[in-house]
């Protein structure tokens, strides 16, 4: 018997990101090239992504028949189980049979022949439980946390974490959040263009829906836009809504120097370019040389071919003669509001590197304010919803900065409300403290969190 190319890739991406610690949308963008037919690509997808997210769960059920940790076995007979474990819990279109037999050829192509038999045992007894809750198999007395990391497949430190700051109704909304399939939002580079833009997209076969946060963004389903002439041209990019929202923020005007501090991959940049015009100056930066590659390939794509590209380490003294009306400071980070469309993440990080993030952060934050201009506007941003990284950052940076506050809601919301979908309310999502926040789930986007800072002094040029 042979395994069906889906399963072949899944496999492959599954046995990458175990191994080499490589993400699994990278590695699918690379495997599913034009060759790759679209039901193909599309079940490859959710068996990697499926497998990722319910890895916690799975495993659970799988220890209960194996009597030992999944750790210990070797990994291709570890990613064999977990996919056909997952295909007999969430894929009921998909015959037990198959699901069984092609896990066992995967086991055999990966060379552990003498795994086949406990593959095909497990597999086999997992069949008649497999459409049973899993809340039914729960010791008696389980903590909270472990519960819910359980059923939500999400590791119990991080859930604790959750419990502690948001309650169990908000905490248990955010886990079966991060276990949906996440929405492929698009944004429009010509706004001029639009409509055709759009009807082009519905010709080749796409389904378009609009725009959930921003009135300018829109989803697509039924295909995949990388494959279409309006990608191609770079009339279109592949962007989170509240990504999209977060160049906003920044309300670049015409003429404006604008300053992408932690630019890549290169997503948030174009709108800077587009606002700033043919009379400001963008440059955007990054400290990978390979990373300013690939934006320099995107760049072209999208016609920025005036944004300068400069490699730099953001978190020492910056090497430029000037200062910046706007800044964007789009930070590394743990990107735990990115858990849907990176599951990933949640298996490999670990409560320490919090800490550690923040003195990058904070480094970050600072070298960019000592480089915006009396008057200018900066923003701290994250994918992540952890205090450490957010709130923490600002607070601890601001008290080094006298001359710099946080902008008012008031003012972060008439930044964005132009842009927003219908219904969408923008003091809604900004703080007390002025902070803006859009939590997985709430817009089916991912959760980000920023800050709009200004340092006093005169106004702009």
């Amino acid at each position: 018997m042979s395994v069906s190319v889906a399963r072949k890739i899944a496999y492959e991406v599954l046995r990458r990101v175990e191994a080499e610690g490589a993400y699994a949308s990278d590695v699918l963008h690379s495997e599913l090239g034009d060759r790759v037919r679209q039901d193909d690509a599309a079940l490859a997808t959710e068996l990697t992504l499926g497998v990722l997210r319910w890895r916690g769960l799975l495993d659970f059920f799988l220890e209960r028949s194996l009597k030992k940790s999944v750790a210990r076995l070797d990994l291709p007979v570890a990613i064999a189980l977990r996919m056909g474990l997952y295909q007999l819990r969430f894929l009921g279109r998909i015959p037990a049979r198959a699901a069984v037999n092609e896990s066992v050829e995967l086991v055999k192509r990966a060379r552990k022949t003498s795994a086949t038999s406990l593959v095909n045992a497990v597999l086999r007894r997992a069949t008649a439980e497999a459409k049973e809750p899993a809340e039914k198999f729960l010791p008696a007395g389980i903590p909270p946390a472990e519960r819910l990391g359980i059923v939500h497949s999400h590791p119990a430190w991080l859930v604790e974490r959750w419990l502690a700051r948001f309650g169990e109704l908000e905490t248990a909304s955010l886990l079966r959040a991060n276990n949906r399939t996440p929405r492929l939002s698009c944004s429009v580079h010509n706004a001029k263009r639009r409509d055709d833009i759009l009807s082009g997209l519905q010709e080749s076969g796409l389904r378009l829906e609009s725009g959930l946060l921003l009135n300018g963004a829109f989803a697509v389903n039924g295909g995949s836009p990388t494959r279409t002439e309006a990608f191609q041209r770079g009339d279109i990019s592949i962007q989170d809504e509240a990504s999209q929202a977060i160049p906003l923020l920044l309300d670049v005007q015409p003429g404006n120097r604008a300053l992408d501090l932690c630019a890549a991959p290169g997503g948030k940049t174009p709108t800077l370019a587009r606002n700033a015009g043919k009379n400001g100056l963008i440059v955007a930066a990054d400290r990978h040389a390979h990373r300013l590659r690939a934006m320099r390939e995107q760049f072209k794509r999208l016609d920025l071919r005036e944004t300068s590209l400069v490699e730099l380490d953001a978190a020492k003294t910056l090497p430029f003669a000037i200062e910046f009306d706007r800044i964007l400071v789009d930070a590394p980070c743990s990107g735990t509001g990115t858990l849907a469309r990176h599951p990933e993440i949640r298996w490999r990080l670990r409560p320490e590197q919090l800490r550690e993030l923040n003195h990058l952060q904070s480094a970050l934050l600072a070298t960019a304010l000592k480089q915006l201009a009396p008057g200018g506007r900066l923003v701290y941003s994250t994918c992540s919803l952890e205090v450490e990284e957010n709130e923490d950052v600002v607070a601890e940076v601001l008290r080094e900065f006298p001359d710099a506050s946080r902008v008012t809601a008031k003012e972060g919301a008439r930044s964005i409300s132009a842009h927003l979908a219908s219904g969408v309310v923008a003091r809604s999502l900004f703080d007390e403290m002025g902070q803006f926040h859009v939590e997985p789930g709430a817009y089916q986007t991912d959760g980000f969190f920023a800050a709009l800072l200004e340092k006093n002094g005169k106004g702009e040029r």
